[in-house]
């Protein structure tokens, strides 16, 4: 991935990285996977820090109630977006970007977090079907909401694209499959996305960054579905790992790009 500049953030100052306030006031972000686990949490935690989040995912009543404890929480009403990422078609990214245009004029945040495990089974067995889901669920989607969403993050004073990896997409593991795979893919995204917005003579989107997150082994449904023999109490809650998220979508990260930021390094 990219070398980090030398100005910019460590990826242990990102990792303990202290929010002030109002360090997201003002910025438009769109949370994918937003009905639970780390999704609920990112989005609840932004809008805690000023923002006005987007939340996005497959299942209304569960964006409904993360939008209605936000309300109650004295935060900014969130915008309800029920997309199924599986099925989602061009066309229908394209009228979510021109319904986000015409309510917010540009956007300032798209945080990748919907994602599915598949199957943990060798790749000699793997069910084509279930392949075909897992990348397009993790790795097709994020390509095809970030170019639908790209004209209006180039508006954003400072916009900041993360997508989720996994420790499976630095560095493959047998039996992990398209999960793995789709994380290899999405790295690799962000890399070229990068690459094509970096600062040139020719190139004026200078002010749009794109990073990955691998949020490490955390309290979520996946995690258990992944390894159901493990205790989840010795595990960190999305809450613990918040710091990363913040920081990533905040101003203080601006110089921080093409980066794969381990948020519980080993």
């Amino acid at each position: 991935m990219t070398t980090t500049p030398p100005n910019s953030l460590t990826h242990d100052q990102i990792r303990n990285f202290s929010p002030s306030p109002n360090c997201l006031d003002g910025k438009t972000i769109l949370v994918t996977g937003a009905g639970d686990g780390i999704g609920q949490e990112v989005a609840m935690t932004y809008v805690k820090y000023g923002a006005t989040v987007l939340l996005l995912g497959r299942t209304t009543s569960k964006l409904e109630t993360v939008s209605d404890d936000i309300t109650q929480a004295g935060g900014q009403p969130p915008a309800v977006i029920t997309m199924d990422l599986e099925t989602a078609s061009q066309a229908e990214m394209q009228d979510l970007a021109s319904r986000i245009e015409q309510d917010y004029g540009k956007i300032d945040g798209l945080l990748h977090n919907a994602g599915i495990l598949g199957d943990i089974t060798p790749l000699a067995e793997y069910d084509l079907s279930t392949f075909e889901r897992v990348m397009r669920i993790n790795f097709t989607s994020n390509f095809m909401l970030t170019q639908a969403l790209l004209p209006l993050l180039k508006r954003s004073d400072n916009g900041s694209v993360i997508f989720t990896t996994s420790s499976v997409g630095s560095k493959p593991r047998a039996l992990w499959g398209a999960y793995a795979l789709s994380k290899q893919g999405v790295e690799g995204m962000s890399e070229i996305f990068t690459q094509e917005t970096a600062k040139t003579t020719e190139n004026k989107d200078t002010n749009l960054r794109f990073n990955c997150i691998n949020p490490g082994g955390t309290r979520t449904d996946m995690r258990a579905k992944a390894y159901p023999d493990e205790n989840p109490s010795r595990l960190k809650t999305p809450a613990d790992i918040m710091a990363g998220y913040v920081c990533l979508m905040s101003d203080a990260s601006i110089d921080v790009r093409g980066q794969v930021v381990d948020l519980q390094p080993k």
